[in-house]
């Protein structure tokens, strides 16, 4: 069974206990937060690429949300954000399926060389 049917099922359901529940109760705002987000999670079905959690760009941040408390010590807001780029260039290496030490190593021959003022 594909996402559709199952979403159509899911949203009968929630409008249906949207009028069974008490609106201020856990369920009766979880229910009312799905039904207003739901033109976000048709958005999935739309869209064939889409998935439908973020699990890829979750694992992909983790590395760097581990690193957050090593900035604590990075001397300078500079050294931090310094840190922050090397981490983003490290993950787009990695989601790209590029080895990120040759990846970085190539950048930092190359781009000397092409940056211009």
């Amino acid at each position: 069974m594909g996402a559709r049917p199952i979403l159509k099922k899911f949203k009968t359901w929630l409008n249906k206990r949207s009028n069974a529940v008490v609106p201020k109760s856990f369920l009766g705002k979880d229910i009312s937060y799905c039904l207003g987000q739901w033109h976000r999670l048709e958005n999935y079905i739309k869209s064939g690429y889409a998935g439908i959690d973020n699990n890829t760009a979750e694992n992909a941040i983790r590395p760097f949300i581990g690193g957050r408390k090593n900035w604590l010590f990075s001397g300078t807001p500079e050294g931090a954000e310094a840190s922050a780029t090397l981490y983003s260039l490290i993950e787009t290496a990695k989601a790209n399926q590029l080895e990120p030490y040759g990846y970085l190593r190539y950048l930092f021959e190359k781009l000397p060389t092409t940056i211009t003022g």
